[in-house]
């Protein structure tokens, strides 16, 4: 459970901040609801931060980054393998949305797994996968084999399961209180990248050329270096990666160490977590906007095309700017909430920010200025984008003392549901009435979950205006009083 969940900072110490301000161990936090019994405090038990948890967390990161690279090296240049394997744009689509349709099925056992076997089972499971998945695509690159390169690209996108719902467990594992949020982002920070990377190098490694024989050797060479580095990553794994400190970051970590695994029910859990009203509303508003984000990446070399003949490469780039946009917006969330902790107002900023965005980008994409492009596609990615760290951290205080893990797969799974539903949907409006209503059809999901974050922050304003002064307290003074006006404001 997550180290941000316990009450009441203890100090240490003068002289313990001066001796080691970087690997202290002390007392770090109370737990949840052991802090007062007949007026005494709980014992306080040894905590300590390792200078470690920043390579686990670079480790985790950049495996993250090697899989997600995959899951649009396909369809940012659609065109071309569709000419390479001959087969339709919807069959290339698929190559993305493999990564959606994957997730759903298995994310539920992937969480009790990470439940029962830890971080460290999971992450090696994760890394070979994806190095196998790396490898048989080296072997498909033949015109003929397209089966082969869909069998290269399951084993990844299974790989994605065992990754999506790890970033907000190692921040809780190995990160103090301060840090979980930021820590969280260097995770999410990690799988934009792939992200981006999929959007820019493709197009530059793969030029769309006639001669079949060049092109498969273009294509080779961008699956031998996606293969070398996931067999690195996959050997740094098994040598670096370890399960969790010796000694807990925070007191509510030392308190989910105390839990026997006799003691916990993972479908209970899942029970209690789709009983949870506010944390349903988060489920929906989350994958409307995850897939949103999905079918406008999946798709966004054909939106392109369509308007701007031969600029595959320019695609890539618009794809590159959405992401590293995005990028900029999880960090700058991530170090918001760690330092604000205004959940709250910080959702429905950024969700509304990403409504105004798909409109602004829908309106001007037809326009015939690249430049413009550039400049909307930056703004969408940088809320949308920005939203998924949000999501995973705000699930965690809807849902405490619940796993991180089984909060964040249900987020995903979500996401996933809505991105296949959105980038069929879209792509078949694209093919009859064009980009501006494709893109519309996204406006109007997105506007209809604006109420539902309304309804989100409405429960929200309720549990912390009214909860008891004993209970855990994690916004902080100002922001409770800010939500008193804002629900006098906003439900009169």
């Amino acid at each position: 459970m997550s180290d941000k969940h316990a009450i009441g900072d203890t100090k240490l110490t003068e002289d313990q901040s001066k001796a080691d301000p970087e690997n202290h161990v002390g007392p770090d936090r109370q737990a949840e609801c052991q802090g007062q019994e007949g007026g005494q405090e709980a014992p306080q038990q040894p905590t300590r931060l390792y200078k470690r948890r920043w390579m686990i967390v670079l480790l985790f990161s950049s495996y993250s980054l090697c899989n997600s690279f995959q899951w649009i090296q396909y369809g940012i240049i659609n065109n071309i393998f569709t000419k390479f394997y001959s087969v339709d744009t919807f069959a290339i689509d698929w190559m993305s949305m493999i990564y959606m349709l994957t997730y759903i099925p298995f994310i539920f056992p992937v969480a009790w797994l990470l439940e029962k076997k830890g971080l460290r089972v999971v992450a090696l499971v994760a890394t070979a996968l994806n190095c196998t998945g790396t490898w048989i695509k080296v072997a498909s690159v033949r015109p003929h084999l397209f089966a082969v390169t869909v069998l290269g690209q399951f084993c990844c996108s299974l790989a994605q399961v065992f990754i999506l719902g790890m970033p907000s467990q190692i921040a809780s594992v190995w990160f103090g209180t301060e840090e979980v949020s930021t820590a969280c982002s260097i995770g999410v920070f990690g799988n934009q990248l792939g992200i981006a990377i999929g959007f820019l190098v493709p197009p530059v490694l793969v030029p769309n050329v006639d001669d079949m024989d060049e092109l498969a050797h273009h294509i080779s060479i961008m699956f031998y270096i996606t293969a070398g580095v996931a067999t690195l990553l996959f050997i740094l794994v098994v040598f670096v990666f370890q399960e969790r400190p010796k000694l807990p970051p925070t007191q509510a970590q030392a308190t989910a160490r105390s839990i026997l695994p006799e003691q916990y029910s993972y479908t209970a859990s899942i029970a209690r977590l789709l009983r949870n009203r506010p944390f349903i509303l988060l489920i929906i508003t989350y994958g409307l906007n995850v897939g949103c984000f999905y079918a406008v990446g999946t798709l966004l070399n054909r939106m392109i095309i369509i308007h701007y003949p031969g600029e595959e490469v320019t695609a890539g780039r618009i794809g590159l700017t959405i992401v590293v946009a995005g990028m900029v917006g999880s960090l700058i969330c991530g170090v918001w909430l760690d330092r604000t902790k205004t959940y709250k107002q910080t959702t429905l900023a950024v969700y509304f920010m990403s409504l105004v965005g798909m409109i602004v980008y829908a309106a001007t994409l037809s326009l015939g200025h690249l430049w413009v492009v550039f400049i909307t596609a930056g703004a969408l990615g940088f809320f949308m984008t920005g939203y998924l760290p949000l999501g995973f951290e705000f699930a965690v205080e809807l849902t405490y003392p619940e796993s991180e893990g089984t909060s964040s797969g249900l987020l995903n799974c979500s996401a996933q549901v809505f991105g296949i539903i959105f980038t069929i949907c879209q792509g078949k409006i694209i093919d009859r009435f064009g980009t501006l209503a494709g893109n519309i059809f996204l406006c109007v999901f997105l506007l209809i979950g604006l109420p539902d974050v309304f309804f989100l922050l409405y429960n929200m304003v309720n549990k912390v205006c009214h909860r008891p002064q004993h209970s855990r307290k994690h916004s902080t003074f100002g922001e409770a009083h800010g939500l008193e006006l804002f629900k006098f404001l906003c439900f009169p």
